[in-house]
This record gives C-alpha cells, structure tokens and sequence, in this order.
C-alpha cells in the first residue's frame, strides 16, 4: 500500500496547494492513504476548528499536528471530537484530544499512526521513547502497518527515534523544521525513514513567512509580527510504499509538487 504523508501546511498558500495538487498526486502514485500535518494551516501558526473542517473536505485521511497546535483554544474541543484529528501523544495527562489511532479505510488493512514531538530545544515535554513503547503497546494487535511522526527540531533525536523504531514500525517520518531533508532510506529492520519532509506552502520565504520580517527579527532581536509568504508554492512530503502484509516499508520517495501560477 501507498501512504502520502504531508509536510506541513502553512497559512492559506498551502492550503491552496494541497486542494488544487493532492488530487491529482493520488492518482498519479496510486495512494491509498493521506496524513498531512496541520499545525500552521491557519495563518502560518496554530490550527482553528474552520480551518480544520475545511482540510477535512479535501481526500485527507488523518490531520497531525505539533507543538503549535495549542496556539488556539477554539480548537480543543474538536481534539476531543474529531478522530481524524491528532495532537502528540506525549503531552502531560489532562490535555485534550488523542495521539494515537487506527484509520480504517475501505480497501487497505488498518493503519495505525503515531503522532510524537521532541524535546531537544522544544518544551519538556514527556519522553517521545516512552510514549511511543506506550502507544505499540496500545496498537499490538490492531494493526499491522504503523507510522509514526515525530515533530521535532534536532535531527539527531528524529534518527534516535527512527532506529529505536527499526523494525517495529512500517515508517518514521519528521515535521517541524520546514525544510525537506535528502536521508530517506530503509533502515535494517525494515523501516521506511526520513528526517524532515519539508513544508507544504511557500518556499520563497523563510520557513513559511515573508523574508523582510524574519531577517528583521533575527537581525534586531526584536518582536516583529510575521505575515505568511505567498510565493513558489510546493507541496511536499514523502510516499511510503509498505508491504500490508510484513508491515515493511518497500520504498521511500520525496515528493515536491510545485502550484503553478
């Protein structure tokens, strides 16, 4: 089976590519199944209820998210409701929302997804390791196929991550940093991997928003209000192709999908 998953979505610009592009990816790579992070989807930070009913039209299968997706409280209530939607799981007990779940869709095996953030210069979070020993605990028997995201900043603790994974996880893919990483491989046991699947939005930018401000504020160290990029829109992310019935990854490809003006 076929599974795209998509870097993250910032603002309107990658919203609008990911409606006008994803349709024709699917056909074109034969997915079975979308996972996009959604995290930056409203304004370039944060996620609002709208914003995520309005992804949930488009044929995406599950939402993930990140250490952003608390930026507005409108959206908890839907964490709660909505199983197509994940927050990462290792949170303090008492957050709203899930962090782990079976998709079931007509036609593939149940796929179990993992959603996880670091904390190597992000908040102190709970241990991602444990977290995720916690959640193949929860998934034994329910799926055969499982992803797991990690939503970090240092490479070093998605690789940890990735082989602490190898061999029990069909994938192990990272967001957060924006910027596509070129180390996809199969680890040794089996484990479809890559560090950073880029962004979903406009590259020409920085990570997302417009150059002018962001130079501004790394140059003067002052607070400085960013406003999201609008142009050379991409979708990016990365297609696994995983065996249904070994649950090992067959392939990994990088996927950079440019909106055309």
């Amino acid at each position: 089976m076929r599974v795209l998953c998509i870097g993250d979505i910032v603002g309107k610009p990658g919203r609008s590519a990911l409606r006008q592009l994803l349709p024709a990816l699917i056909e074109r790579h034969g997915v079975d199944l979308v996972i996009a992070n959604a995290e930056n989807a409203a304004g370039g930070i944060g996620l609002t209820s709208e914003t995520a009913k309005e992804l949930l039209t488009l044929p995406v299968d599950l939402l993930t998210s990140g250490n952003h997706i608390w930026k507005y409280r409108e959206v908890y209530p839907l964490l709660d409701a909505e199983p197509r939607l994940l927050r990462p799981l290792n949170y303090p007990d008492g957050a709203p929302g899930r962090g782990v779940t079976v998709v079931h869709k007509e036609g593939c095996p149940p796929v179990g997804v993992v959603n996880l953030v670091g904390r190597v210069f992000m908040d102190p979070v709970p241990c991602p390791f444990d977290a995720a020993e916690q959640a193949l605990d929860q998934l034994a028997g329910a799926a055969d196929v499982i992803l797991v995201e990690i939503h970090a900043e240092a490479t070093s603790e998605k690789r940890a991550i990735g082989h602490f994974l190898d061999g029990r996880v069909s994938a192990v893919y990272g967001t957060h940093t924006h910027v596509a990483t070129a180390d996809e491989e199969i680890l040794g046991g089996g484990t479809g991997y890559i560090s950073d699947i880029g962004m979903t939005g406009p590259y020409d930018s920085v990570i997302g928003m417009r150059k002018k401000e962001m130079i501004a504020r790394l140059r003067t160290l002052r607070p400085v209000s960013f406003e999201v990029a609008r142009q050379d829109v991409r979708l990016c992310g990365v297609l696994f192709d995983i065996d249904p019935q070994s649950g090992k990854a067959r392939s990994v490809q990088r996927i950079r999908e440019p909106l055309k003006p």
